[in-house]
């Protein structure tokens, strides 16, 4: 685990202050200081500068990454919930419902996954409770073949076969003694999935498509950064610095404990 430590420490860091920064400082996220339009980083209350209508470009990256990381969370809880669902019933069922409950997934593998996202948002509204609904309805794909494979190997394990000739029922072995042994790997790859959803949540927004205001999201801080790069460079650099990092420590998180579990 000595080669996580270092991104654990900077992740640890980033969501402590996402959590705590806003309460720190004299500016919410969305407070317009009409007196300090665009200003350049270093300046008197707003240490890294306003954005092109005065609003404090500290609190809105402490604020948007903040709800990044929620919509992530949450949409990668979905995924998992429904990953492990779908690849425990296929894997202990075997045979033909296997099968076709596989067949389904590598058709499902063949969507568009962000078209597809982008379809709710148009039929459904842009609320922040579809955007990980959405994403986390999308991304299980993944889960649900590891864990299928798992619980392969795990029904022909001793223990297994012992709980069955007991007479111990498929839901009664399924939760005390299939979940539990898959429950690692199935966090490696949980971790591994919330990269994918932050990049799909920060494009969305990105697009205007994810988080609304008065809410913020890095992908809208990114956006509005992009969009004046010319004139204030630092609008782009933070908040795509706080989106580069987070995914980098997730994958390196993610990957060191695939691998420690495999």
């Amino acid at each position: 685990m000595k080669a996580a430590r270092l991104p654990v420490l900077l992740l640890g860091l980033v969501i402590l202050a996402a959590i705590v920064g806003p309460m720190l400082l004299p500016w919410r996220h969305d407070a317009i200081d009409w007196n300090a339009v665009r200003v350049p980083p270093g300046s008197p209350g707003h240490p890294l500068g306003t954005d092109m209508v005065g609003r404090d470009l500290l609190a809105r990256s402490l604020a948007g990454t903040r709800i990044t990381l929620l919509v992530a969370a949450a949409a990668a809880g979905v995924s998992l919930l429904i990953g492990v669902a779908w690849g425990a019933v296929a894997g202990w069922k075997g045979g033909r419902t296997d099968e076709a409950m596989m067949r389904i997934v590598d058709g499902l593998y063949a969507l568009p996954f962000m078209f597809v996202v982008i379809l709710l948002m148009v039929l459904f509204g842009r609320s922040i409770l579809l955007v990980f609904l959405g994403i986390g309805a999308v991304e299980w794909l993944t889960m649900a073949r590891v864990v299928r494979g798992q619980v392969l190997a795990l029904r022909e394990r001793p223990f297994v076969l012992a709980a069955e000739a007991a007479g111990a029922r498929a839901p009664a072995i399924m939760i005390g003694h299939i979940l539990p042994n898959l429950a690692g790997i199935a966090i490696a790859y949980l971790l591994l999935t919330i990269p994918q959803v932050v990049m799909i949540e920060s494009f969305l927004s990105f697009l205007g498509l994810g988080v609304q205001e008065p809410l913020t999201s890095l992908g809208i801080l990114v956006k509005e950064g992009a969009d004046d790069m010319d004139v204030a460079p630092h609008a782009l650099l933070l908040p795509g610095g706080i989106l580069v990092t987070i995914l980098i420590c997730l994958t390196l998180i993610g990957e060191d404990l695939r691998d420690r579990l495999a």
